[in-house]
């Protein structure tokens, strides 16, 4: 009887332990959340999958809609996080915080087949002015240019036309798309498209160009000899900062997570 006894009393106290938090597996899940710029979100597909192995208890929730969507959803409190591939406007810092977690290159790509491999700052921009339209002005052979560009609320073309000064001077030929891959996809399959991508997204479906002689490299960047550059921005509000979201910053920020920024082919900020 007192055996018998003995076991109730350890079943008892048992779920007593899990009902109060005393198990470690009790814990519930917390998500943290993320909009904005496409061109973080590459970097984001990195990091997601190795913060979420070291912290088993937080998930994170990323969707890509543009810098200037994830700007404004950070304003209005309903993401964590907004993630912005440009730095902000005057108007668009009241009432937020900011941390840049990498840096990031914009690389001018065209498709492999074309003999161009190297354009000045002048030459992009008179491209995109429409004032450049064949390619046998820029060293190329006798074809006509294919704009590509990205969309308007873009943070890498935001950033693109700061840096290259062609603010509201894209030529009304330019070819739009919403994303680093509709981009790629254009440039891989016309052989007399220019466009650009992220650093961190290129691959072997398009050729970058170099910039002034400068190769779109790491190092380059890291040396003030590639002139098209921009940060990798999270914008939150500090106030309602949840302790998830927090660990994530603190993370991000930390030498593993700044070891993914580079392994991703960005720039590290430590």
């Amino acid at each position: 009887m007192k055996k018998i006894m003995g076991i109730l009393a350890m079943a008892v106290l048992s779920v007593g332990l899990v009902a109060c938090g005393g198990s470690s597996d009790s814990a519930e899940p917390t998500t943290v959340t993320f909009s904005g710029s496409s061109s973080v979100n590459i970097l984001m597909e990195d990091m997601e999958p190795a913060f979420e192995e070291a912290n088993e208890t937080i998930d994170l929730k990323v969707s890509a809609s543009g810098s200037s969507d994830g700007i404004k959803a950070a304003q209005e409190g309903t993401v964590d996080f907004g993630m912005s591939s440009r730095d902000l406007k005057a108007e668009e810092k009241s009432g937020v915080n900011e941390e840049t977690i990498a840096l990031d290159g914009i690389a001018v790509v065209v498709n492999p087949n074309n003999p161009v491999q190297d354009l000045t700052l002048e030459q992009i921009a008179s491209i995109y002015r429409g004032e450049i339209t064949n390619w046998n002005e820029v060293g190329g052979e006798d074809l006509p240019i294919s704009v590509v560009a990205r969309e308007s609320a873009s943070g890498t073309r935001g950033a693109f036309e700061e840096i290259l000064g062609i603010k509201d001077e894209m030529t009304t030929s330019a070819t739009e798309f919403n994303g680093t891959g509709g981009v790629k996809s254009e440039i891989a399959q016309n052989p007399n498209a220019i466009g650009y991508i992220s650093l961190g997204g290129l691959d072997d479906t398009v050729k970058s160009v170099s910039v002034d002689g400068a190769e779109a490299t790491v190092e380059a960047i890291q040396a003030g000899e590639y002139a098209i550059a921009r940060p990798f921005i999270l914008i939150y509000q500090e106030d309602t900062l949840t302790d998830s979201a927090k660990t994530f910053l603190d993370w991000a920020l930390s030498t593993e997570g700044q070891e993914i920024v580079a392994e991703a082919g960005f720039i590290s900020v430590n």
